[in-house]
């Protein structure tokens, strides 16, 4: 009866991938894998488990109890990332953003990529890996008019923005995932990734400064001169210094961390409010009318199907951890491949392929190792950094994909390569030193 978890979760998983193929948005397979999985459960009144974490084994537990328990883990994290994403969107209501304009002042080529993937490294660990490649291929649009070119920039944009979520506990949804499910902690994370995730964007930027496309200078490097917006710059750094909070308000509170993205967005909330009220003071009696308060605007922009994207996956996962499957599996596993090592591998170059939300889902489940355990950090680094190699394979890509029109197969052949050797050198870098971290 069980099986029946698995064929439901596979047509659904294939579903996912076919995305594009089928014309279907993946939230929608993945909510009907969801739903079609715990009713399955319950009309088949299959046994229900849930995980002891001290003794490391299953115990039996009630449909009813285990499905509020998965729900309100799912509903962290969801909380965590729709906080996120509104702070986001309000700074760039006030074009916030454009602060990072100022810094692309280069004409030339490799100059340039050194640039957006120290830009893209960094601003990924902060506001996520996802927002980090949009923001940076608009202003790759303002500076680079060479469509060809410019695909280049964008596709290593994707590997250096991957590379910076890796490391930051709030920089990509999956190391979000394991540190709300307290597999990592903050200062660990940093300490155990930060140098393999540089590695992993040095090794690809560096051999691209040697490729014949990047030879030269840029013929015309249009800047635009945009009048900046009055309070950009203030919102800007109120807005990223809230999410660098968040860490920061876990650790000195013990609380999850939603509620410390929850307080973030409201002290950002308050101050847009301040400062869009100020702009009203002079305008017409109409034009106060018409007023629209700036978290109202913001959490209309929000990427509402990712997240339901994300509530379908993660408990469509919990379905299979629940009747004991991913434990099992992971038994099997262990026995069959001893090197845990490569195991970390497989799952890092499987998220190029697979979406690496229910695969580290799948490792929360299946793995019972201490936090802050070596094994929490490698799949962090793994599902990170590995969805570079293919230009489906991460959040960052599927964007650069649809903003750029960057062909699969141009990407497979002109970058994977790239992203593969940055990936290998920074898992080699991370197992040479994590006996000395």
């Amino acid at each position: 009866m069980e099986n029946i978890l698995i064929f439901i979760f596979i047509l659904g998983y294939l579903s996912i991938t076919l995305e594009h193929s089928l014309k279907i948005d993946k939230l929608i397979p993945a909510l009907m894998m969801m739903v079609f999985m715990w009713t399955a459960i319950s009309l088949g009144q299959m046994n229900i488990y849930s995980v002891d974490e001290a003794l490391k084994m299953l115990v039996p537990s009630s449909l009813k109890e285990t499905l509020l328990h998965h729900f309100g883990k799912t509903a962290e994290i969801l909380m965590f990332l729709i906080g996120a994403m509104t702070i986001v969107e309000i700074i760039d209501h006030f074009d916030g953003f454009s602060v990072i304009k100022g810094i692309v002042k280069t004409k030339s080529k490799r100059k340039l990529i050194w640039i957006f993937c120290m830009l893209g490294f960094f601003l990924s660990a902060v506001i996520d890996n996802l927002t980090a490649t949009i923001i940076l291929i608009s202003i790759l649009r303002k500076i680079v008019k060479t469509g060809e070119l410019r695909i280049w920039y964008a596709s290593l944009i994707v590997i250096a923005a991957n590379a910076g979520g890796a490391w930051s506990p709030i920089g990509d949804i999956t190391t979000t995932m394991l540190w709300i499910a307290n597999k990592v902690t903050t200062i660990n994370l940093i300490k155990s990734l930060l140098i393999p995730s540089i590695i992993a964007i040095v090794v690809p930027a560096l051999i691209a400064t040697f490729l014949p496309v990047f030879k030269g200078d840029l013929e015309d490097v249009v800047v635009e001169n945009e009048k900046p917006s009055k309070y950009g710059n203030a919102m800007f750094f109120i807005g990223i210094g809230g999410i660098v909070f968040v860490p920061i308000f876990k650790t000195i509170t013990h609380l999850p961390p939603y509620l410390g993205m929850m307080f973030s967005l409201s002290i950002v909330a308050v101050v847009a409010e301040l400062l869009s009220l100020r702009k009203m003071e002079f305008t017409t009696l109409e034009n106060k009318k018409a007023y629209k308060s700036p978290i109202h605007k913001s959490l209309s922009k929000i990427e509402m199907p990712s997240v339901l994207f994300f509530l379908g996956i993660l408990m469509a996962v919990a379905a299979l951890e629940s009747v004991g499957k991913l434990f099992q599996f992971s038994d099997w596993l262990t026995v069959s491949i001893p090197n845990i090592d490569v195991v970390v591998l497989i799952l890092g170059m499987s998220s190029a392929i697979i979406d690496n939300v229910p695969l580290v889902a799948a490792s929360i489940g299946m793995f019972h190792n201490g936090i802050d355990d070596s094994l929490w950090h490698f799949i962090a680094y793994s599902a990170g950094t590995g969805g570079s190699m293919l230009i489906i394979g991460s959040a960052a890509g599927v964007v650069a994909m649809g903003m750029e029109k960057i062909n699969f197969f141009w990407y497979f052949k002109n970058i994977a390569w790239l992203a593969a050797l940055g990936f290998l050198a920074g898992a080699f870098t991370f197992m040479l030193l994590r006996n000395f971290i």
